[in-house]
């Protein structure tokens, strides 16, 4: 019956809803995505779920295609005049993965020894890309046993960080609430958020077809994708840059994928890929390399949050603003936007505080996680491997 691809997608769906309920009633204590990761694991492992859910869900597939156009509407999203107020929270981010990556480095080789250490700095302070570079290298060079250490460290890292950065995101938007309330809180965004607004009104005839809109983003994104293709600098990368340029040019409308009615489904989609990140880790494998995972994953979380609190206070940035910041090393995209979601859904009191809030923390999170996760890691791997 599970293979069924409506029954299967429905199957993972329940575990997306059951977290965003969990969200809900917990006022964002519980992240949606932390849910859904871990709830696909466990049901994986006691044989509830089949192994190829996945692949009969088919909708994994779909999420993957539309990767490309949510990053780009998340430039839609970033006003080029708020771009270039967020150099903060690029060092502050910087502080943390390298902080987090000196502390490894001293500690790890004590306990076990330097290839460990160096298998799990790249992955830890960053994604996929820094996965695969640490990966091909250990391969290799005959180190194929450890492997598993930066798979797995990508598959758990964020059920490390997202609480944590989830933690300090609502002590930050309640500090936002209580300014508001005292009438002495002054948006980040004051005089742009108007200024997108009014921009965007001059789009034309594309605001009239959510077809239109919808299909513009997809060649953004495919543009995007080629240049990735062709260029060393990574898709995503490409794909916010054309979102933002857009919107300043007038090419897109502010909140591109809202405006073509599409965000939500999109949303699913690219969650239904990092859950699926959780799918070719075994109990044994886990078990097997758990004492090393364990230490990587705690002095690297120790350290991105000491790190982004020392780098937040050299800024003079909040530290309860900073330290989700330096954080989104451990998760990334989509994480840091569905965790801005929950954060300014759950606190704020009405639909415009939310909004508020929303602003707040998104381009610093984002901005943040194109950082550590896009360029930094890839740096750091592609740095240490060579050392090995």
């Amino acid at each position: 019956m599970l293979s069924n691809p409506l029954i299967a997608t429905t199957c993972i769906f329940a575990l997306i809803a059951i977290g965003e309920w969990l969200s809900i009633i917990s006022k964002a204590r519980v992240p949606m995505l932390l849910t859904a990761m871990v709830g696909f694991l466990i049901l994986g492992w006691t044989g509830v779920f089949p192994k190829d859910i996945l692949e009969s869900a088919q909708f994994p597939a779909l999420g993957a295609i539309l990767i490309g156009p949510a990053i780009l509407h998340m430039g839609t999203m970033i006003p080029f005049a708020l771009l270039k107020s967020q150099i903060k929270a690029v060092l502050i981010s910087l502080g943390g993965v390298l902080f987090s990556g000196l502390l490894i480095l001293l500690i790890v080789p004590l306990v076990f020894d330097y290839p460990t250490a160096v298998a799990g700095i790249g992955p830890i302070s960053g994604g996929i890309i820094a996965l695969l570079i640490t990966t091909d290298k250990l391969t290799e060079i005959g180190l194929s046993s450890l492997v598993l250490i930066p798979a797995l460290i990508v598959a758990f890292q964020g059920v490390m960080g997202m609480p944590l950065a989830m933690s300090f995101m609502r002590k930050y938007a309640m500090k936002i609430q209580k300014q508001m309330d005292a009438g002495t809180f002054i948006p980040m965004n004051e005089g742009i958020e108007e200024a997108t607004t009014e921009h965007s009104k001059k789009i034309g005839p594309i605001r009239s077809s959510a077809t239109l809109q919808l299909f513009f983003v997809f060649v953004g994104a495919a543009i995007g994708v080629g240049l990735g293709t062709v260029t060393p600098i990574h898709y995503s990368l490409w794909c916010l840059v054309i979102g933002i340029i857009g919107l300043k040019l007038g090419l897109f409308p502010a909140r591109a994928l809202e405006k073509s009615n599409s965000f939500t489904i999109t949303m699913i989609g690219i969650v239904f890929v990092v859950i699926g990140t959780m799918s070719g880790v075994t109990p044994s494998q886990a078990i097997s390399h758990l004492p090393s995972i364990l230490l990587i994953l705690v002095l690297g979380t120790a350290g991105i949050t000491i790190g982004g609190f020392l780098t937040s206070k050299l800024v003079k940035w909040d530290p309860y603003k900073g330290m989700p910041v330096a954080l989104t090393a451990l998760f990334g995209f989509p994480g840091d936007y569905i965790l801005c979601d929950e954060v300014s859904r759950s606190i704020g009191r009405d639909e415009k505080e939310a909004k508020i809030i929303m602003d707040e923390l998104l381009a610093p999170m984002l901005i943040g996680g194109f950082t550590t996760v896009t360029i930094a890691s890839v740096f750091i791997a592609g740095i240490l491997v060579q050392t090995l």
